[in-house]
Parts: C-alpha cells; sequence; structure tokens
C-alpha cells in the first residue's frame, strides 16, 4: 500500500523522546532561538497582508529579495539574484536539492552525528547515504582520511554543515581547504548547510561559499531572526544548479510565502542588530552551561564555537539514552546524541536557547540524575 519511500524511513529519535514529556518542562531541547521576530520584521508581515501581499508569488521568490540575498554575500563572491531561490525553511531546500541532483544509487556523505534530516533525504532522493564521523577528539571536523576512505566512484556528493548542529562546531580555514580539495580531487557537489552562519562567537563566520564551483549553499531565515515559524530558507548556487533545482522546487512548493518574503527583506535590511543581540545573549548562556558542566563529575563538556548547541561526552558507565529518559521524567528536556548517529551514541545534546535560570536548574537537575548512575 506504501511507497519504499515512506517506509524506508523513521520518525526522528528526537521526536520519540519529546513525544514522553508531560506538563510544564524545562526545555534544554530547543532547535529553535527562544525569541519572537524582530520588531520591523513583524510589523512588514502585517503591513504586507494589509497590503494585499497575498496571493501566489515568482516560484524563486521576489526578486527584490533574491537580490538583497546576493548582495548581503557578495563580500564571498559575485552574486546575483539569478543565483537565489528563495524556499520554504531550510529543509525544502535540502529536499529539492536532493530530488535534483541524486540518482538511484548515487552515494552522499554526510555527518555522524549529523542533522536528523540528512540520512532520510537522501534515502528519499533514492541515494545511498553513507556518514562519515566528527568527533570531540577533532573538534567535531572530519579528518581527510575519514572522508578519502569513503569516496568511491559512485560518490556524488558531501555534505558539511557548519556551525553544527547537534556539536557546536566549526571549520578553521584550514579545514574548508581540505574539503575543497577534496570535493575538487573526486568531482564531488557539495552541499553546505550553514543556517547557523550568523551564530558564531570567536570569530567571523568560516564559510565554504565561494570557494568552490560545485557548491549549494543552504541557509535561512529561521535563526537569524528567530522566524522559525514562519519557513523561509534560500539556496545559493551557480546558475545551472538554480535552473534544475528551482524545477524541482516549484513542484514541491509552488512559491514562497509572499507576505513572509517582505518581512524577510524588512529584517534583511533592518534588524542585524537583533541577531547580534541574540548571539552576545547565547554567548553569555553557553559560557554559563559549559562552567556548570564543567563541575559535573562524569561529564566532558565541550566549548561550541557556533550554533546553540552543546555535545557533552558522558563518561560514566551509563546509557545517555536513559540519562535523557530519566532528564524527561524530571521534567527536563534534552536530547541522547544516539539520535543523529551512532557517532553520537556517548553523548547528550542541551541548546542553550533557553533562560539563564533554566539552564541553572536543568544542569542541577542533570547532576542529581547522573548521581543515580554513577
Amino acid at each position: 500500500m506504501f511507497s519504499h519511500r515512506v517506509l524506508n524511513i523513521e520518525m526522528s529519535g528526537i521526536r520519540k523522546i519529546f513525544d514522553m514529556a508531560k506538563g510544564d518542562v524545562i526545555n534544554l531541547g530547543l532547535g529553535e532561538p527562544d525569541f519572537q521576530p524582530p520588531p520591523e520584521a513583524k510589523d512588514a508581515l502585517y503591513e504586507a497582508t494589509k497590503k494585499g501581499y497575498n496571493k501566489y508569488g515568482p516560484s524563486r521568490g521576489f526578486e527584490e529579495l533574491r537580490e538583497a540575498i546576493a548582495e548581503k554575500y557578495s563580500k564571498y563572491g559575485d552574486f546575483t539574484a539569478d543565483n537565489v531561490i528563495v524556499t520554504v525553511g531550510g529543509t525544502e531546500a535540502f529536499m529539492a536539492t536532493m530530488l535534483s541532483l541524486i540518482n538511484p544509487g548515487d552515494e552522499v556523505l554526510y555527518p555522524n552525528p549529523g542533522f536528523v534530516l540528512y540520512k532520510p533525504h537522501i534515502m528519499i532522493g533514492e541515494g545511498k547515504p553513507v556518514d562519515y564521523p566528527i568527533l570531540q577528539e577533532n573538534e567535531f571536523v572530519p579528518t581527510q582520511e575519514d572522508l578519502q576512505d569513503r569516496i568511491n566512484k559512485k560518490t556524488k556528493a558531501l555534505i558539511v554543515n557548519y556551525p553544527n548542529n547537534p556539536t557546536g562546531g566549526v571549520l578553521q580555514e584550514k579545514d574548508v581547504r581540505m574539503i575543497v580539495d577534496i570535493a575538487e580531487d573526486n568531482d564531488l557537489i557539495l552541499i553546505s548547510d550553514e543556517v547557523y552562519f550568523h551564530l558564531v562567537y570567536e570569530s567571523e563566520p568560516t564559510t565554504l561559499l565561494g570557494k568552490y564551483d560545485k557548491l549549494i549553499f543552504i541557509n535561512s531565515f529561521s535563526k537569524e531572526f528567530a522566524m522559525t515559524g514562519w519557513r523561509l530558507g534560500y539556496i545559493i548556487a551557480p546558475k545551472e544548479f538554480v535552473e534544475q533545482i528551482g524545477k524541482m522546487h516549484y513542484y514541491l512548493v509552488a512559491c514562497p510565502q509572499s507576505p513572509i518574503e517582505y518581512a524577510a527583506l524588512a529584517a534583511l535590511k533592518k534588524s542585524a542588530y537583533y541577531t547580534e543581540m541574540m548571539r552576545e545573549k547565547f554567548r553569555k548562556r553557553r559560557n554559563l552551561m559549559y562552567q556548570l558542566l564543567s563541575n559535573i563529575d562524569g561529564v566532558k563538556p565541550n566549548l561550541p564555537k557556533g550554533a546553540f548547541y552543546m555535545f557533552p561526552k558522558i563518561e560514566i558507565d551509563a546509557d545517555p539514552t536513559e540519562i535523557v529518559k530519566e532528564m524527561v521524567r524530571r521534567g527536563v528536556l534534552c536530547t541522547p546524541g544516539e539520535a543523529f548517529g551512532s557517532a553520537g551514541k556517548r553523548h547528550i545534546r542541551f541548546s542553550y536557547a533557553a533562560s539563564e535560570e533554566h539552564i541553572r536548574k536543568g544542569m542541577e537537575i542533570f547532576d542529581e540524575v547522573l548521581e543515580k548512575f554513577r
């Protein structure tokens, strides 16, 4: 009755854990900023609906918005509106990319641990997912050997995600050069998921954009402007990729949401201060969570340089998934690292997109729960 595409994929392990939660909880599992969109975006959304911008728009997005996106990244390359597709979130951008580029049997490398949609999207595109490890001892960046060992004649694409979910890892320039060299040597398509592009703490963003001529850059307004529920993202890519991915994008969603496009344009023009405000608050919360975790026996925390997740290693003889289940029973949501892949098995993901009060209370409960397993 059902297609092999849907029968071969499972619901996210994150959702299974979250469905256990009952009543009021301390949510350290959030995959979204705990802020509302900037006022300029909310005002523009209201104005757009009032002015009648409620109809279908151009399939690839309004030209003014695409031009603004191209201009925003002009320091990384000579981009125009023709290099941009406005999508229904980063998720649709990724799905349209997979369905446009991957043929049955093509192998696609993806990070382990990694964002939970990569493997299912590759499978829906009828490709073969091949994971590569990103480990705490390597700052959650792949080694050249681990990538090279997994490439063969069937390998078509390499997915890279930095700043990284679930680890908070970021790339250095030497890592970018290594990844680009491997892609060039093996004629791979690079798919760079950079939806946390603006949430880095110690430096300017280190990006793959503009470094390779077969690169699909995926970003969204969700993390930059706390617009997760508005579902708006974008692709920047060479024109020949835009032409083909744009066709798939049309048949998936027809067009992005017109009034929200106007809100996003207003945010791009007026709300950079808001992203900076969020970044500074996340930096303070990161430092607090790291300090608290560093004082808990049996835990080896990492200090993330991007995104808003911490991915500490559990060093006691206990199953992190069972620890997470007990945390949920105690009213604290977090995520077992194994939900992001086998290489995350000894880890737990905490989000610091939460108040300092909740972080302090959540870490206090975490210590109490660990005491039962030590």
